[in-house]
């Protein structure tokens, strides 16, 4: 009996999967009219604002028991699958593959947009100034480190602007090949992370020497090859070389969250939860401040 009640309701599931496909095509075919009309009059195809308003819509509409951060994970996707239905959209990130920027990027574009990793982030912004890139996402602040200068620096003298941003939670693992933490002399990984674990290396890894190095996926490549090596990195990346994860979550802080921001060539319509963001640059002088 409870085998027979069970089959009947798969059954019913699968006639809903069905729904739900078929569904699914219909926005992609009136997404992809969307997208004719866009390119025809030379319009932006990304519009953060009409996500913002997408987003609004579903979890209002939405009366459980599916939470409402998995709604819009699965908008999430659907919007990126029909994104890419009116036309190619490339988005450029600080690389490589698996660094938190790659991770942000997939959490504001989805997966079926095509993504290009870069070495820096002077190269983000300059793959969408030359139009190689149709968006960038560069890191902006983090809520242990504060500030990412070199972002900062590169808004003074580029025409790019802000189109939106995205909030990641950060977890820093310790990876490594074995588990035996005693056989750890160095450990790997990008300067702003081994701020973000100062307190917790200095008491758990007090000898290891600490190598800095471009990014985390770097840093994970780096723990792989060298003997007596750990870094610094995620899960995913653990996943990705086949490491072992050693510790987890050894961020100082319990909040460890890091902004980046989307840029690109044009300003994004207005959301109704805007901020506006004022940089200037100054002399390096004594009292300028003051002035």
């Amino acid at each position: 009996m409870t085998k027979k009640k069970i089959n009947n309701l798969r059954k019913e599931i699968d006639k809903i999967d069905s729904d739900i496909v078929r569904l699914i095509n219909s926005r992609g075919k009136v997404t992809s009219q969307i997208g004719d009309i866009k390119n025809e009059h030379a319009q932006h195809i990304y519009r953060p604002d009409r996500e913002s308003k997408v987003y609004s819509k579903v979890v209002k509409e939405s009366k459980g028991p599916v939470r409402d951060e998995c709604i819009k994970a699965v908008y999430r996707e659907i919007m990126s699958g029909c994104l890419s239905l009116e036309r190619p959209v490339k988005v450029a990130y600080l690389g490589p593959e698996l660094t938190f920027t790659h991770q942000a990027a997939l959490k504001k574009f989805g997966a079926s947009l095509e993504y290009i990793p870069c070495d820096n982030i002077s190269v983000v912004f300059d793959e969408v100034e030359k139009e190689n890139a149709d968006y960038g996402v560069v890191p902006i602040e983090n809520s242990t480190e504060g500030a990412v200068n070199h972002t900062l620096d590169m808004f003074v003298d580029s025409p790019l602007t802000i189109c939106s941003e995205v909030y990641l939670d950060i977890h820093q693992d310790l990876l490594a090949v074995s588990r035996d933490m005693g056989k750890i002399k160095k450990v790997y990984s990008h300067p702003n992370v081994f701020g973000q674990c100062r307190l917790w290396l200095e008491k758990n890894l007090p000898g290891a020497k600490l190598h800095e190095v471009a990014s985390t996926a770097k840093a994970a490549k780096e723990a792989l090859r060298r003997e007596n090596s750990a870094c610094i990195a995620s899960e995913l990346a653990a996943d990705k070389y086949g490491l072992e994860i050693i510790a987890r979550s050894i961020q100082d802080s319990a909040i460890n969250m890091t902004r980046f921001l989307v840029i690109g060539s044009h300003a994004s319509g207005k959301s109704g939860v805007d901020k506006t963001s004022i940089l200037f640059s100054v002399k390096d002088t004594p009292g300028i401040l003051h002035e």
